[in-house]
Parts: C-alpha cells; sequence; structure tokens
C-alpha cells in the first residue's frame, strides 16, 4: 500500500472549516499553540470529501479578536461578570488539491480544487517532515528534461524550487525587481542552467554590459557575446561587432528617425522617399538577377541599397525646376519640400554615434550578408547557443529602434521558416522599461519598437518564439507585453505602484500574494506562473558566473580607494570620442 505523503497527527489540526467562497475559506482555530508559529505564506491542508484528499491552501491573514459571553450559569458564584473569550480566525487561499492515490498514480498535486471544502472539516498545518515530502512532489510532477531548478523554498531550505522549464519560456516571463534585489543574478542563473542543455537558443538585449563575464571563457564563461558597433569601430570592426544597416529598417522605422511629423511636407517628404527606396532596392534585385523576389517584394523588404544615392535622388527632387506653359522654369513640384527632411537624413549620416546603421563595412551590402549574420544569431552550433548583445553605447534616441528592428527581423525570419525546420528562440529584455514603454507615454520611435515586441508577445508563441522581459521598474514597461507574461519571477519591490502592476496581473485569489514584496530579502523572489504548480517565495541559487551588476560597496571604498587622476583624464577623452578603448 502507497504510504501518504501528507500524515497528520492530532498535534497538527489547526481548526475546522467555518466559512467558504469560491477561492477563499476561513478557519476558526482551536489550537492557540499552533496560531502563534503560523505566518503568511503558510501552507494549510483541508481535508477533502475523501480520506485520501486534502485540499492545499496559503495563509493570507490571521486574526484574534475577543469576545465578551455569559459566565457558566451552573456556577454557584452569581456574582460572575461577563467572561471575555478569544476568536481565532486563519483566512487561506484555495490553491490545489493532493491525493494520496489517484488511478495508479500516488501522491499527486494539482492546480485548482475539484470540490470545495465542506463546513467543519479538519484543517492542519503542513510543517516539519510533511512539508519535506510534499515540497519534494511539487518538483517530481516534471520530467527530467523540462525540470529547471531555480534555488530552494524559503518554508523548507532543504527542498529544492523546481519550475518546468517548457513552460517558463514557451508562454513568456517577466523577472522583475527593486535595484539591487538580485535581478541579474537570476538572469545569469537561468541563462547558466540553459548552457547545460545541448541546443540552446537565448538572446540577451544587454543595455549596460554587465553580462559581459558570461562570455569570458578563461573564467568557465558559456557565452558568445556581441557588441553594437560604436564610433570606435567603424574604421576597423572586430568580428564581435555587429552592424545593423539602415536598409533593415522597414519604412515606417527609418522615417520615425528623420520625419518631423508636425511639418506641413511630411506626407510628400514620406512619399518621395517611399519611392526612391523601393526603385533602389528594386534596381539590387535586379543587379542580383533576382527575378522571382523582383515580383512581390516590398518597400519593407531587407534588401541593400545605396543610401548616398538616396539622398541624390531626393536632393534633385528637392532643386527640380518645373516648366511652365510657354517653356519657362517655375517651381517644381518638390521644390524646397524636402529641405528639412534632408537635413535631418544628412545629420544622421554625418553622425558617427549613427555609424553601427549609417556607415556599415561594405561587405554589408551584399545581398547575401543578411543570411550570414543571422546565422550568427540564431545558430546554436557546439552549443553556444546562447548571445549577449552589448548595446550599451547606442545612443539612447534610437535605441527602441535599434532593438525593435533586431527583434522584428528575428521574428520574421522564424516566422518565415518551414514550421518542420523551427527551433525554439528567446529574447531576453534586459532593462526593457528603456525601449518598451507604455504606450501613452512612448513617442514615434518608441512605439515603433512597441509594435515589434508586442507583436512577438501576442503571436511569438506560435512560432516558438517568446520574451523574457527584465525590469526594475514594471509600471513603465508596456501593459501589453507585460499582461501576455504567464510566469513572473518577482524580487523585492518597494514602490507601490510598482506592486499594483504585479497584482493587477494575478488571479484575484493570489493577489494578496504581494503584500511580501517590499519584505523579501536580496536573492528571494515569489514564483508565480504556469511554471510551477504552486505560487512560492523561494531563495534563488548563487550562479557560479556573477554577472558585472557593478554593486560597489561606498563606504567601504572611500576610505580604501582613491580616485585615479589618470583613469579620470582617459574617460574625458573616451567621452570625445565617443569609444570605450
Amino acid at each position: 500500500m502507497t504510504d501518504a505523503a501528507l500524515q497528520f497527527s492530532d498535534d497538527e489540526k489547526l481548526g475546522r472549516v467555518a466559512s467558504v467562497d469560491t477561492s477563499r475559506v476561513a478557519l476558526t482555530v482551536t489550537n492557540s499553540v499552533l496560531l502563534t508559529r503560523i505566518g503568511i505564506g503558510q501552507l494549510i491542508a483541508i481535508r477533502g470529501s475523501t480520506e485520501r484528499e486534502y485540499l492545499i491552501a496559503i495563509t493570507e491573514r490571521v486574526t484574534r479578536s475577543i469576545q465578551n459571553e455569559l459566565p457558566d450559569l451552573s456556577a454557584d458564584d452569581d456574582s460572575a461578570l461577563l467572561v471575555s473569550v478569544p476568536t481565532d480566525l486563519v483566512h487561506a487561499i484555495l490553491i490545489g488539491t493532493f491525493r494520496t492515490v489517484e488511478g495508479a498514480k500516488s501522491n499527486t498535486f494539482k492546480r485548482g480544487a475539484d470540490s470545495f471544502p465542506q463546513i467543519d472539516r479538519e484543517a492542519y498545518v503542513v510543517s516539519g517532515s510533511n512539508l519535506q515530502r510534499f515540497m519534494g512532489i511539487l518538483g517530481a510532477g516534471f520530467t527530467p528534461d523540462e525540470r529547471l531548478k531555480l534555488g530552494s523554498f524559503v518554508a523548507d531550505r532543504s527542498a529544492d524550487a523546481i519550475a518546468s522549464g517548457d513552460k517558463f519560456f514557451q508562454r513568456h516571463a517577466a523577472i522583475l525587481g527593486s535595484t539591487g534585489s538580485g535581478k541579474s543574478w537570476a538572469v545569469a542563473l537561468i541563462l547558466e542552467r540553459a548552457a547545460k542543455l545541448k541546443y540552446p537558443n537565448i538572446i540577451v538585449f544587454d543595455m549596460h554590459g554587465e553580462y559581459a563575464p558570461l562570455a569570458d571563457e578563461a573564467n568557465g564563461g558559456f557565452a558568445q557575446r556581441f557588441r553594437i558597433a560604436g564610433p570606435g569601430d567603424l574604421d576597423n570592426p572586430d568580428s564581435n561587432v555587429l552592424f545593423l544597416p539602415y536598409w533593415l529598417l522597414n519604412r515606417d522605422e527609418m522615417l520615425s528617425m528623420i520625419l518631423d511629423r508636425s511639418d506641413q511636407n511630411a506626407p510628400n517628404q514620406a512619399s518621395r522617399f517611399t519611392l526612391h527606396v523601393r526603385n533602389l532596392k528594386g534596381a539590387t534585385l535586379d543587379l542580383e538577377k533576382r527575378e522571382a523576389v523582383k515580383k512581390t517584394f516590398t518597400v519593407d523588404s531587407p534588401i541593400p541599397y545605396d543610401v548616398r544615392e538616396l539622398v541624390k535622388r531626393l536632393d534633385s527632387d528637392n532643386t527640380t525646376k518645373g516648366v511652365g506653359s510657354k517653356g519657362a522654369p517655375v517651381k517644381g513640384e518638390w521644390e524646397d519640400k524636402l529641405t528639412r527632411f534632408l537635413s535631418r537624413l544628412e545629420a544622421k549620416l554625418d553622425d558617427r554615434r549613427y555609424g553601427f546603421m549609417f556607415s556599415p563595412p561594405r561587405s554589408s551590402m551584399s545581398y547575401d550578408w543578411l543570411a550570414g549574420q543571422v546565422l550568427r544569431l540564431l545558430g546554436s552550433d557546439g552549443g553556444s547557443g546562447i548571445k549577449v548583445i552589448d548595446f550599451s553605447e547606442v545612443p539612447a534616441d534610437v535605441l527602441p529602434v535599434v532593438t525593435g528592428t533586431l527583434s522584428r527581423l528575428l521574428y520574421d525570419v522564424q516566422f518565415w521558416m518551414s514550421p518542420k525546420s523551427r527551433t525554439p528562440i528567446t529574447l531576453l529584455c534586459d532593462e526593457a522599461h528603456l525601449y518598451l514603454p507604455v504606450r501613452d507615454d512612448a513617442d514615434a520611435v518608441q512605439r515603433q519598437a512597441l509594435g515589434s515586441f508586442e507583436r512577438i508577445a501576442k503571436e511569438g508563441r506560435k512560432y516558438g518564439f517568446s520574451l523574457l522581459v527584465v525590469s526594475q521598474r514594471p509600471s513603465d514597461v508596456s501593459r501589453t507585453i507585460l499582461s501576455q507574461c504567464n510566469n513572473f519571477l518577482a524580487l523585492r519591490l518597494t514602490n507601490e505602484t510598482d506592486q499594483g502592476v504585479i497584482k493587477r496581473l494575478m488571479p484575484d485569489s493570489l493577489a494578496g500574494l504581494t503584500s511580501i514584496l517590499p519584505l523579501l530579502d536580496t536573492g528571494e523572489a515569489l514564483l508565480l506562473g504556469d511554471a510551477v504548480l504552486l505560487p512560492t517565495r523561494i531563495k534563488l541559487d548563487i550562479p557560479k558566473i556573477r554577472p558585472d551588476s557593478a554593486t560597489r560597496d561606498f563606504w567601504t571604498e572611500w576610505g580604501n580607494v582613491q580616485p585615479e587622476d589618470a583613469a579620470i583624464k582617459a574617460a574625458v577623452e573616451r567621452l570625445r570620442s565617443q569609444a570605450r578603448s
């Protein structure tokens, strides 16, 4: 006969069911000694409809009230006063059902209650050996191939906190927490676990270069690292430098950077730009003898063209005179209507900060260049499928376009790939609030990026493309994207607005758990979502390779470390040259 994982004695009996609604239960406490040991988040087991079934609940409130009652009338003392009697109640959230035997299986747990507790049913505190056995069951339901170990349970440090790696990534996830709460460690830990797989495929958008240690092979690094080209990389770029040529941008992305919508000539400028770009791309296809592509391409197709030739054609439009009825020159149809558009475009072309886009190497003008670059990012040869892309030198005003264009390009490749040939891809969006803002707060440039990422959030699961959003300000991140995330690793959040975002994204029955978010220790997190059977407070494991999260010991260093004059002077020169080398 199967031994039940949950075996309770009378000493562990907390009380009885007093009231029930669709998701909560109130218990009348009969064991006042146990009450003093119960905290928020404690597991409670309530006897179900059979001896083999328990309904599992999480405590969200513990109360004690004092009531005055009449004395025992059978006593001889007629002068007895009213007696003060304490009434203890525990309010808990129903989260799942435990069964000792279910068909051929034993000791199973599933989310959701198949039935509701009956009034006066006994309730027990899950602690000690019962807690250890129950926590072990939570991870045992996952197959060895899908197990993702994140740490240990705070309630029982001897039990591993296991999530389903499949469900964690396939339905989008978010890692949210205030600065210094341990987000970078959580990201590094998840990447470290993924790196042990044979063909992982995760692309990290690293905004500050803090994940560079993960690519340091000398110290056990496991990732490939790329950098978006900075001003100092234009003349002699290294092999790990990435360029994002202007011809990869679609029409709207390009216009968001150089078109002033308030200009009365904006429609004319957009019209001439669209016409010339399409013609130039068509000329490239003619030169490459790509007749089949020529029949179906659009102005948004990623086909190389010469931007200097585009400037010449726009300038010709802007200066060409028209011919009057008597042959005399008159003001041309487009004359002087493109002046401001041209000046903005030429300013971008001459600014070396935008060299990664407008001054790419000559090889990038090759028709086959794009396929080679995509292979570098989407391939997983030799287990090196985790790629860290450093965006730290990208100007802030075009950061949304760069991230949005790159994500759209990778998603489009996955979209057009044969379904039988697709392998899953995850974009890890670090510091997401910088380029995925709330739509109402976004400017024209940011809306272009939002469109790409929101499309992935809504449709990506069908094509094996998911997002892992990381942010310290969830209230500043697109509501659409966060609402599509089905898994949350919520670290310490001290801001009430940010806590409110998490609360709104949870089912109503679990919203009360957000009250512990400001109390979490560094490296502790609340794990919620489809990837886990039980919403749980966990202590994350420490990654072997720690990211360069730049947390400094201010007081200690002020007492021991003197600023270097030479380093300060060198930084000034780097500022002037816009290059870190």
